[in-house]
């Protein structure tokens, strides 16, 4: 006979409970059992105790709107006293209402259906799926510094070093550097860099084969792999290249999407549309788990009469596609989108400041509210703070713990942190976040 299992009664318990009981993501199991949060709003965090912490990361850069809105909560228990699931055969009024508004909002409006997910890497996975069924090719470019998802597709396509111990992987995928401005690995400046880049790029088509790539697989801003934001003109010419040889152009927005970096897509900052596009995240602020695949009208009719050999049990959940049109109409109501992007300079300028009080600093890059600062042992020749590595000691857990010690919350991994707070945080809390940042900062450089 099964023990019953008794309720944990305070932050003890759940801590041993979570030590016996689950396993934790990217992390060894022994250590010491993780930080025990009781509940959150707006842009606030608060643990068992009632220690209230700033979420400066926005969770992992998904609760765009803030933690507990209303509307997004009534939302939810409103449809789950209605219809939680249904086969995805069937139809229902929030799939249909929720896939409207994306196509909507999608980037000239020029994507027209989508597939939805239960996340970003299921996205991923069906896109590159998708498009070797359209194209009828089975090669796929992702970059290097990319990172896709966990799942085994997924982490294969992804060139972060997360990537090494699911290896070999599945087959097909090859990588291909990108720009990175800071530290060039095609050794120009960063004027030229774009150009390298894409030289680089029609140099591993030629050698792959362009009659054999489905498809050319980018975030638009690279996220956990070093916030990366391409220079002007990239992403036109991979979009010129990509029409040149009938290649299917396939933006990742899964972090930087929904308002992110003051625009509904980043790609929309210079006016290049993909013709297929992942999400997930910002569409329901991480209220309810959701991903998915936007298409354009080519790919969406290629399979009025082609079978697509694509399903999940939870495609389109009724619940999570309430949360998602919830979240959505919350964004154009309080105008959050606009609001990241008039927050860019609050955020920007208080973060390059700290370059000047602290030499660890490399380099800070970001747009509208999704900013990197990456660290350097030495400014001069730039050699990180911490190796581009899965294994091995980092500075960068003590410098997140003394953060969190001082209130705020960061995610960072390598030699780079990220500060993606809520769309909704103000400029009082974002002199709040960075002064947490300036003394966890002195105290791990010291």
């Amino acid at each position: 006979m099964m023990a019953k299992v008794s309720p944990a009664s305070g932050a003890r318990a759940t801590g041993d409970l979570t030590r016996e009981h689950v396993l934790i993501p990217w992390e060894t199991q022994g250590g010491p059992a993780p930080r025990i949060i009781d509940h959150a709003q707006g842009c606030d965090l608060y643990t068992s105790d009632g220690t209230r912490i700033l979420d400066f990361s926005s969770g992992l850069v998904n609760v765009n709107i803030g933690h507990s809105h209303p509307r997004v909560v009534e939302a939810i228990r409103a449809q789950a006293g209605r219809l939680t699931f249904v086969n995805p055969s069937f139809s229902t009024d929030v799939r249909a209402r929720l896939a409207q508004m994306l196509a909507r909002l999608s980037p000239g409006g020029a994507l027209v259906k989508t597939f939805f997910t239960n996340g970003g890497a299921e996205a991923n996975e069906n896109a590159v799926k998708i498009a070797r069924l359209y194209t009828g090719r089975h090669k796929v470019l992702t970059s290097y510094r990319g990172y896709h998802g966990a799942t085994y597709g997924a982490i294969t396509m992804s060139g972060d070093p997360r990537r090494w111990p699911a290896e070999p992987g599945v087959p097909g995928v090859v990588h291909f550097l990108t720009p990175y401005p800071y530290r060039s690995p095609f050794s120009v400046g960063p004027a030229q860099e774009g150009a390298a880049a894409l030289a680089h790029l029609e140099h591993v088509l030629m050698y792959e084969g362009p009659e054999n790539v489905a498809a050319i697989l980018i975030e638009t801003i690279v996220g956990g792999s070093g916030l990366i934001v391409p220079p002007d003109g990239y992403l036109e010419g991979l979009r010129k290249i990509c029409d040149r040889h009938g290649i299917l152009l396939i933006f990742d927005e899964v972090m930087a999407g929904f308002g992110r970096t003051g625009a509904w897509f980043a790609c929309e900052h210079w006016n290049v549309v993909p013709d297929m596009l992942t999400f997930a995240k910002g569409v329901t602020s991480g209220y309810v788990p959701l991903g998915g695949v936007l298409v354009s009208a080519p790919v969406a009719r290629y399979f009025d009469d082609h079978i697509l050999w694509a399903g999940l049990t939870y495609s389109g959940h009724a619940l999570a596609c309430a949360a998602g049109c919830a979240n959505l109409e919350v964004m154009e109501d309080e105008g959050l989108v606009e609001r990241a992007r008039r927050l860019e300079g609050a955020l920007g300028d208080r973060l390059r400041r700290l370059a000047d009080r602290h030499p660890v600093v490399g380099d800070v890059r970001g747009k509208g509210l999704f900013w990197g600062v990456e660290l350097v042992k030495d400014r001069g020749t730039r050699e990180p703070w911490a190796p581009f590595s899965r294994s091995g000691p980092s500075p960068m857990k003590a410098f997140l713990r003394g953060a969190f010690d001082r209130g705020v919350y960061l995610i960072g991994r390598y030699n780079i942190f990220l500060v993606a707070p809520p769309l909704v945080i103000s400029e009082e809390q974002i002199e709040e976040g960075v002064q947490a940042i300036d003394g966890a900062l002195a105290e791990a450089a010291g």
